[in-house]
């Protein structure tokens, strides 16, 4: 009892990460020494990691979860802001808007394929990713899931996009735009691919929505949903 109180007692005291780091590291193998096991605390940071998935990333593949999202709507690429401008400026700002609901509408889309590819980085978390993910920044699970889950999800992503631009008449819709603007006088013709674009900005947005809910479990202890999660998070309080 004496030994648990006192490294209760370290906890409190020690406050910097560097601090907490050398605590956690002086833990005993099959135990946290107060009342977590390695297993436990591996699976304290995959439930964090499937709350995240689960409450913010689902959201972006419902109808306008990207585009009514300003956090993560997908905005024009550099070099077709001058098509959206162009258009606006001759009166066609319906259609200008129409060519960005569509783009926003491939990537809920696409995000539908990610879940089973978080699902399965997640499994993988031993005690040493916990051990940094929770001694980590504020990002620091998401930054996890990025590094085990970006390659596979833009392989994933990709073909979805381009299928979804053929499914919502994005393709036909981006032609027309861009026929209306190289038809307007003493402008420069574009024809970019979108495809790679769209994936891309996805993704980030993915990253982003599930940093939120990282964010919040760490800093509010309201948002912890689980007795599990509690006890694993209070570590780094």
């Amino acid at each position: 009892m004496l030994k648990k109180l006192s490294l209760v007692l370290v906890l409190v005291v020690f406050t910097s990460c560097n601090e907490l780091q050398q605590v956690v590291n002086n833990l005993p193998t099959g135990t946290s020494g107060i009342g977590l096991s390695q297993l436990d605390m591996a699976n304290g940071l995959k439930e964090a990691l499937d709350l995240g998935i689960d409450k913010q990333v689902s959201k972006l593949t419902a109808k306008d979860g990207f585009f009514r999202n300003e956090l993560v709507k997908i905005l024009l690429p550099e070099e077709l802001q001058k098509v959206d401008k162009g258009l606006r400026d001759i009166g066609l700002g319906n259609l200008a808007d129409e060519g960005l609901k569509v783009l926003n509408r491939a990537a809920e889309d696409a995000v539908g394929q990610a879940t089973p590819i978080f699902i399965n980085a997640v499994k993988n978390i031993n005690f040493n990713d916990a051990k940094g993910i929770l001694l980590g920044n504020d990002n620091a699970a998401t930054t996890y899931l990025k590094t085990n889950t970006e390659s596979a999800l833009f392989t994933s992503f990709e073909p979805v996009i381009k299928n979804s631009f053929e499914k919502v008449g994005a393709d036909q819709i981006w032609n027309n735009l861009i026929t209306k603007y190289n038809a307007i006088p003493f402008t420069n013709n574009v024809n970019p691919d979108l495809t790679n674009y769209v994936t891309g900005e996805a993704l980030k947005g993915v990253y982003k929505m599930i940093a939120i809910e990282e964010k919040e479990i760490r800093t509010k202890v309201s948002s912890r949903a689980t007795d599990l999660l509690k006890k694993v998070f209070a570590l780094q309080d």
